[in-house]
């Protein structure tokens, strides 16, 4: 489930409370007395057999006594009462319920979501703080204080924290629209809230405590659809867990699970802070200011070296410095000392009077380089900080910034008190020191390149890989039929060349005569050979002396082989040598090393890795992570994240490296894991990138032999593949078109397309007058992870965008909601109805109960293939001038 039951969280109009007390110190009691102090204005009914009245309420005995249906129920009652509470409450009508009570079995939780499942009845908990919705004046918790309304909304899986924040709040004016403490999670999880709070009106920006990520998929899901609407915050302990020690591949080593978790928040769009001061700082940014594309930030102190300070943090949180201009240097020239800075920051000298400020803080805010502001006052015993204050203040409530953010950092604890109580009550975000403020107006900009993870667009459409199936599903069966998970060399290489990643020719060999005759013909094309121990047994050769390089000559050859049957008979056992790998030297002078890997991760699912390979890979430890499915951008910002990203771009005398080359070998992986399920592992090392292409020069997989026939696209993706399997060819009485799923590519078809539809035809869609699309919502369009959006597109026989069908789910995957729409020089070709027939058949497949349709009444194309496609159609009660066609998929 998902948001079923969950709205009366937002907005409740009565609530009962399970467990009401007169006790003092009493859970029931601090509930019940916080609900009533808060100024709730709904229906308060405590429950409590024990008392007639409470809080000069009257108490009921039993859930079934109370006079009305509670819209939210809070049970604060022992443990072993919860499940019959639970039980109560369904029968009473109520749907919803926050089990504030603490140390349920594992016996009893699991009875009270029996009790609650065949109602739907939600259930926020156990073992939480409880619930506060400021806008209704709603604290449903035991929290020490209520919180003031605001547009901020803190899912919290610690109460703790929300508590804290709570206190933290009420000293720095921020305010929220809603503060959930989802405790234990037993049924409401993180994404469901998210689903919840993502259409919500009062709810401008999203705070979150993660300690887990329970059903990933979902929230990943819920997450990328709020982090579109809303700035997402979140905060995720754990950073420094040990990755496994024991792996069978370098991968394995390198993917921690935190390193994943990052990559999961950035893919969800999701700017992540890394302490609890940060997320503080961060919430008061965003509680204030809208975010920014990019914040280029114009400093004023009157200390010099707070300023250096500021813009340190400010370049290591990837921030920038505006550039005055020389108009704002004139104009700073002449009302500032003759010893100021003249350049950005702005150092006003440490004597600034208030009017100095004043003047400064509006000519910098006046630069049209200038997005955003930084002020900064270090105390001295010449001028007064609080008039200072009261200065910026003026500035801001006269509008005179026009509207640029405007944060601030009064140094210092006695002084600079009351210039903060100043400056935040006219809406200036304020922090103890300069590094706290330029973190904070990083903000500002990190969270637009989060949400650039969710609207960068592939240039072109080559990053589909359609790999050779059937040879590797062969190659991972003879593995499997021997009862092996690791892959030879030669059977590692075979797959990955299936997938369209070249490898050197490898020949195999099985012993070390025959090692003398095979090096004989590859050296007649080579000047150097590997030899390399063939093992089943044997997993990093490297560590048993089983590769020896530079082999020049045959004999040569054979004494590497009969060297290396030496050495593994020393480490290990003459029983492993399988035979002996004998490959070209790939002599690519100035080519970089690199990796590719895949790992899975016990939460989220598969992972790729990339990054700088080689031998001392772990010690470089320079790789980035992504979840698969991936794309030509996705894997452009994999290679970008690392160091040695920067160095495929070329430098000095170097030439760039083949990135096309790159993005390619690591969409075959990617691919690779979205056609196998059995994948467990795999390491590519080294790939060897230059100008030239690339080459792979060893690889490594694991598979779990059980699972080879599990059904593609694999299931254990954080993120639904590409639905390759919807595509098919349409002949429409000799006019051939071609009907896929949408790429986030055809963003580029899309002007085209509208400009060959016709007005009347837009409006009829749209429900308004609609001339073209926004970069912005071109990627809203396209860019789908096809869990709860699909949408199909029509190409005519050049490749033109001839039509567009589309569904879109509600989270509990239950409805989805259709539209159609066709090029208006190609209508009447039935071309619309092969659209909605091809998008009933993927409704059911992908198990929705029914899908609906809102058309103009005028629309009478539309109406009528509704209705010959078995819809039935009605006037929609709430707007005349609208009809709804709806199919029930089950039947």
């Amino acid at each position: 489930m998902t948001i079923r039951n969950l709205a009366t969280a937002l907005h409740p109009k009565s609530v009962a409370v399970i467990g009401a007390s007169r006790r003092p110190g009493a859970v029931g009691t601090v509930v019940l007395d916080n609900i009533v102090a808060g100024g709730f204005a709904g229906l308060i009914w405590p429950v409590n057999p024990k008392y007639r009245r409470v809080a000069g309420l009257r108490c009921y005995g039993k859930i079934k006594d109370i006079p009305g249906t509670p819209d939210l129920a809070i049970i604060v009652t022992p443990p072993d009462t919860v499940p019959g509470i639970v039980r109560d409450l369904c029968d009473k009508g109520c749907r919803i319920a926050v089990v504030i009570t603490a140390g349920l079995s594992p016996a009893q939780r699991q009875a009270m979501l029996d009790a609650a499942r065949p109602h739907l009845f939600r259930i926020i908990g156990p073992n939480t703080v409880g619930l506060v919705i400021p806008p209704a004046k709603l604290n449903a918790s035991f929290a020490h204080m209520g919180a003031r309304p605001g547009h901020i909304a803190l899912i919290s899986q610690s109460g703790a924290i929300a508590v804290s924040l709570i206190d933290w709040a009420a000293d720095n004016g921020v305010g929220f629209s809603q503060i959930a403490s989802l405790g234990d999670m037993a049924d409401v999880d993180v994404g469901d809230y998210l689903d919840l709070l993502a259409n919500d009106p009062q709810t401008r920006a999203i705070v979150m405590y993660l300690e887990s990520i329970p059903a990933p998929r979902k929230f990943l899901s819920a997450a990328r659809a709020a982090s579109r609407l809303k700035p997402v915050i979140a905060i995720k302990p754990g950073r420094h867990q040990e990755a496994a020690r024991a792996a069978a591949t370098h991968t394995g080593a390198l993917a921690g699970s935190d390193r994943v978790v990052e990559a999961v928040l950035a893919r969800a769009g999701i700017l992540r802070v890394g302490s609890l001061g940060e997320l503080f700082d961060a919430t008061e940014t965003i509680a204030r200011f809208r975010p920014l594309r990019q914040a280029r930030v114009g400093i004023v102190t009157n200390g010099g070296g707070a300023g250096v300070l500021a813009v340190d943090q400010l370049m290591d949180g990837k921030g920038k410095l505006a550039t005055l201009s020389a108009g704002t240097i004139e104009t700073l020239d002449r009302m500032l000392p003759v010893n100021w800075s003249r350049a950005n920051p702005v150092d006003i000298i440490g004597d600034a009077p208030p009017e100095r400020y004043r003047a400064a803080v509006a000519a910098v805010a006046a630069d049209p380089d200038v997005e955003a502001l930084l002020v900064l006052n270090c105390p001295t015993g010449i001028a007064s900080a609080a008039e200072a204050a009261q200065a910026v203040a003026s500035l801001v409530r006269a509008g005179t910034i026009a509207g640029k953010p405007v944060l601030a950092c009064w140094l210092g604890e006695h002084t600079a008190r009351e210039g903060r109580r100043i400056l935040q009550e006219a809406g200036v975000a304020s922090y103890e020191t300069p590094s706290d403020a330029a973190i904070a107006m990083t903000y500002l900009s990190k969270w637009s390149r989060a949400q650039a993870m969710l609207s960068r667009v592939p240039q072109a459409q080559g990053e589909m890989v359609r790999g050779d199936r059937e040879t590797v599903r062969a190659i991972f069966r003879q593995a499997a039929a021997e009862g092996r998970r690791m892959l030879t060399e030669p059977e590692a290489k075979a797959a990955i060349v299936a997938y369209g990643i070249p490898t050197p020719e490898t020949v195999v060999v099985h012993s070390a005569e025959e090692t003398e005759n095979a090096a004989g013909r590859l050296l007649g094309s080579s000047g150097a050979i590997a030899v390399k121990l063939l093992s089943k047994a044997v997993t990093h050769k490297s560590d048993v002396g089983g590769v020896i390089l530079d082999v020049t000559t045959p004999a040569a050859a054979r004494e590497a082989a009969e060297a290396i049957a030496q050495r593994v008979a020393a480490a290990a056992s003459a029983d492993v040598i399988d035979g002996y790998v004998l490959q070209p030297m790939v002599a690519r002078k100035g080519a970089h090393e690199l990796i590719l890997g895949l790992n899975r991760d016990p939460i989220f699912g598969p992972v790729i890795l990339f990054g700088a390979g080689g031998i001392a890979v772990e010690v470089l430890d320079d790789t980035s992570i992504a979840l698969p499915p991936l794309d030509d951008v996705l894997a452009g910002d994999l290679v970008d994240q690392t160091r040695i990203g920067r160095l495929l771009a070329g430098y000095r005398d170097r030439r760039p490296a083949d990135r096309a080359a790159i993005l390619r070998a690591l969409n075959g992986l990617s691919q690779m894991v979205v056609d196998f399920p059995c994948l467990v592992a795999m390491d590519i090392n080294p790939l060897l990138a230059d100008s030239a292409g690339v080459v792979a020069l060893d690889a490594r997989i694991e598979i779990a032999p059980a699972e080879i026939d599990r059904t593609a696209p694999n299931p254990d993706l954080l993120i639904r593949p590409y639905p390759s399997g919807w595509e098919k060819e349409l002949d429409l009485g000799g006019h051939l078109y071609r009907l896929r799923p949408i790429r986030p590519a055809d963003a580029s078809l899309y002007p085209d397309f509208v400009a060959r539809v016709s007005a009347d035809d837009m409006r009829l869609r749209f429900f308004a007058p609609q001339k073209q699309f926004s970069r912005e919502m071109l990627v809203r369009l396209t860019q789908l992870d096809y869990d709860r959006e699909i949408a199909f597109v029509a190409l005519d026989a050049a490749g033109a965008l001839a039509g567009v069908a589309r569904l879109s789910a509600d989270p509990d995957h239950q409805l989805a909601e259709y539209g159609v729409l066709v090029r208006s020089d190609l209508q009447g070709r039935g071309l619309g109805w092969a659209l909605l027939q091809h998008l009933i058949a993927y409704g059911r497949a992908d198990g929705l109960n029914r899908i609906e349709g809102i058309i103009l009444s005028e629309n009478a194309k539309m109406l009528q293939m509704a209705r010959e496609l078995g819809f039935t159609v009605r006037h929609d009660p709430r707007e005349p001038g609208l009809f709804v066609a709806a199919l029930d998929l089950r039947y």
